[in-house]
């Protein structure tokens, strides 16, 4: 029992089943003495039914005692390993543990005023940003050509997957905190404070760099004339920092710092009025650019393309020229060239995460934020999908201009003043794309905050109900960056945080789908004793069966992996958890190899060959194995369709985007990590509210526990005094 009580649950109920046996002092068969290798089902077969009833109390028990209590069970142990032992599991213990939600009582401090045209103008907003008046020349030119609405398609696509895992999670925990929270109630302290801190350096990089685009946009407008001066007057030669400091974005930050502290409904007011402009004029280019445009545009010949060639090179048509623009036709580049135009293409759909922070400031959480999420992304892929459709068709894909490729196009159609419709939807982009930037990051700061993983005053709530020393926090810092800062180099660790929470959410609903019921959710009642009455009027099984089923829990077969009960349990739970880390472990090899070693796959090598068909076997047999185990039958108003294929896809979409960026990103994003390991375990560890949770329910559960146990103990005048005092001590030094 001492030792099942420090790690190994079923020898402890196989231990205070033989205690049990022994204090019953009857037994069916009087000369029935259990030898050190009987089975459950001797024993239970030969006690009585009070011996039966003991057995599940001292069960419970076991269950409710924790690991971590073992100090004074351990005699046998010198103290100081006690102690490190103690360390060790409760150290252990704390990075896993999970954030109980209380779904029944309104705490938010928040102000909820927010409605579902609010959620959608703010996903839209956030996701449609300049890159629609810039990514589809770049793309259309380098990568996919006419092809590049097929592009948008597979992005939108692989981006759907990421925003319905969102929707459903916003439905199942409507709290604020997007991906951290998510992670935090399903993997546990550590995945969340990794995936907070991340989105924390994503959200900053994001404000900072769209604030310098809106400051160098309106910069163009004015023939460049601030940049000059600042270069003239305040010049930074250093390397790592900008040409010149910002002060415009400075401004700019510090104005939508202070409208986001003044209060959520007039941001959103805001946020409206800019949104409205920007879609209106990108129906503006799609209804001009199908109007003046050509369908022959999606058709040119790869000798219009060679000439061009050799007009750029200045070379003669007589040598032997190759096309720098591909073979022409709706794929010039290719199917490859298409799906690296899709690779790209994704990142234009990145932002939509933004409405899952709103959870407690919109009025119908588990209903707008899925809808929100849906319908910001089908905009957003309508207005890519028209653009970049209307542009190629206004004018040739070669001659797109890859920094301004709408103004050059209506002067190819004859339409130069649209020029300024144009710049007046840019700068509006940019602003709906620099508010949804800035909107999210004090809510994760304020989340974490609260939560007792950041510092505690980031969590202060103004009279207005909005969180405005994480606002101001949040300000200041992307402000000190876009003054300072060359965010170049900087840009794709945004993608690293975005790309690793999308993989974290999509493996968070795998696993929340195949647990037992409301595992998130802070219960109303006990559970152990709910079990324990359920057991007891349970008519379809034996006491017996019911008793060695509770022996057995914890212990994994291949018959119980592979026909699991009809309800999830806690060991269907735990057999998803295996094969779902095995699955992102598995993707993270197979696209490590085949981003890294493509000239041994191309040259048929065996030992590759080997690996990735291992590899394609374990996954296939995870997949099937999670395919086997029971869903929870809890309904909410959405749920991610197809699973579990539509999650397992989106992880390993996001994987190999993420195994895809240079190892310079990789080596920012450790040195970005390290500092947040540096907080966490020397302030957020310490500090997080579950534990303290965590040490009050365990504490008020034993003592409740044990408490009930005494009458029967005093009632119990023949049991033997070696065996009594036994089990005394037992329980008594797990208090």
């Amino acid at each position: 029992v001492r030792r099942g009580e420090s790690a190994f649950r079923e020898q402890a109920c196989f231990g205070v089943l033989i205690v049990c046996f022994w204090r019953s002092h009857v037994v069916q068969t009087s000369d029935f003495s259990p030898a050190a290798n009987a089975s459950p089902d001797q024993i239970l077969s030969n006690t009585t039914t009070q011996a039966r009833k003991e057995y599940r109390d001292a069960v419970w028990t076991v269950d409710i005692l924790t690991a971590d209590r073992v100090r004074e069970s351990v005699k046998g142990l010198p103290s100081i390993k006690v102690k490190m032992l103690h360390h060790v599991l409760s150290f252990s213990r704390s990075l896993i543990r999970r954030k109980i939600v209380d779904m029944d009582s309104e705490d938010s401090k928040l102000c909820r005023c927010l409605s579902t045209v609010d959620l959608i103008a703010l996903g839209v907003g956030s996701t449609l940003g300049a890159g629609v008046y810039v990514l589809a020349g770049e793309v259309a030119k380098g990568n996919s050509g006419p092809s590049i609405v097929v592009s948008f398609l597979i992005a939108a696509l692989a981006s759907v997957m990421a925003g319905l895992c969102y929707a459903e999670f916003g439905a199942r925990v409507p709290k604020t905190g997007s991906a951290y929270l998510y992670s935090y109630v399903t993997v546990g302290e550590l995945w969340a404070f990794i995936t907070g801190w991340n989105l924390i350096l994503s959200y900053v990089i994001g404000t900072s760099s769209v604030a310098r685009a809106w400051s160098g946009t309106f910069d163009e407008l004015l023939g460049k004339r601030i940049g000059h001066f600042f270069i003239t007057y305040f010049p930074m030669n250093s390397p790592g920092l900008a040409e010149y400091p910002d002060f415009f974005a400075v401004c700019l930050i510090l104005l939508l710092a202070g409208l986001l502290s003044f209060g959520v409904k007039e941001s959103a007011w805001v946020n409206k009025v800019f949104t409205a402009v920007n879609v209106l004029v990108l129906v503006f280019v799609i209804i001009a650019g199908f109007v003046k445009g050509d369908t022959e545009n999606w058709k040119i010949k790869e000798e219009v393309l060679v000439n061009f060639t050799a007009l750029t090179r200045n070379l003669s048509l007589t040598s032997n020229i190759t096309s720098d623009f591909g073979v022409g036709g709706f794929m010039p580049y290719g199917v490859g060239g298409t799906l690296a135009g899709a690779a790209t293409c994704f990142y234009a759909f990145v932002g939509f995460d933004c409405i899952a922070t709103t959870g407690e400031e919109v009025k119908n959480p588990q209903k707008a934020i899925p809808l929100g999420i849906v319908v910001s992304l089908l905009v957003c892929f309508l207005a890519y999908f028209g653009v970049s459709a209307a542009l190629t068709l206004m004018m040739p894909y070669y001659l797109l201009d890859e920094k301004s490729p709408l103004p050059v196009a209506f002067q190819y159609v004859g339409w130069g003043p649209a020029k300024f419709v144009v710049a007046v939807g840019s700068l509006c982009a940019l602003s709906t794309s620099l508010l949804g930037s800035m909107f999210p990051l004090p809510r994760i700061l304020f989340a974490m905050a609260r939560d007792g993983l950041l510092f505690k005053f980031l969590s202060k709530v103004s009279k207005r109900q909005t969180p405005v020393a994480a606002t101001m926090a949040a300000g200041v810092t992307a402000a000190i960056m876009a003054f300072l800062f060359d965010l170049k180099a900087l840009v794709d660790m945004m993608s690293i945080g975005t790309l690793l929470a999308y993989s974290l959410v999509a493996a968070c609903v795998l696993i929340l789908r195949y647990q037992p019921h409301a595992a998130y959710e802070r219960p109303k009642f006990n559970i152990e004793k709910e079990k324990l009455t359920a057991e007891e009027g349970e008519s379809e099984m034996t006491e017996s069966e019911s008793q060695l089923n509770m022996l057995k829990d914890g212990g994994l077969t291949l018959q119980t992996v592979l026909s699991p009960s009809m309800l999830p349990t806690k060991q269907s739970s735990t057999v998803v958890n295996i094969a779902v880390s095995t699955i992102a472990v598995v993707v993270c090899i197979i696209s490590a190899l085949t981003t890294y070693k493509v000239h041994a796959i191309l040259a048929m090598e065996s030992w590759i060959l080997g690996v990735l068909a291992v590899c394609l076997m374990i996954f296939i047999v995870c997949v099937l194995i999670v395919l086997r185990q029971p869903q929870t039958r809890k309904k909410v108003a959405f749920m991610v369709p197809l699973l579990p294929f539509l999650p397992i896809l989106s992880i390993f979409v996001n994987v190999y985007l993420m195994v895809q960026l240079s190892g310079d990103t990789w080596i920012r994003f450790s040195i970005w990590m390290a500092v947040g390991f540096v907080i966490y375990f020397g302030y957020g560890i310490r500090h997080s509210v579950e534990s303290k949770r965590h040490e009050d329910d365990e504490d008020s559960v034993e003592s409740e526990a044990l408490n009930k146990k005494r009458p029967n103990r005093d009632e119990d005048v023949d049991l033997d005094d070696e065996n009594d005092q036994f089990i005394i001590q037992e329980k008594t030094s797990e208090c």
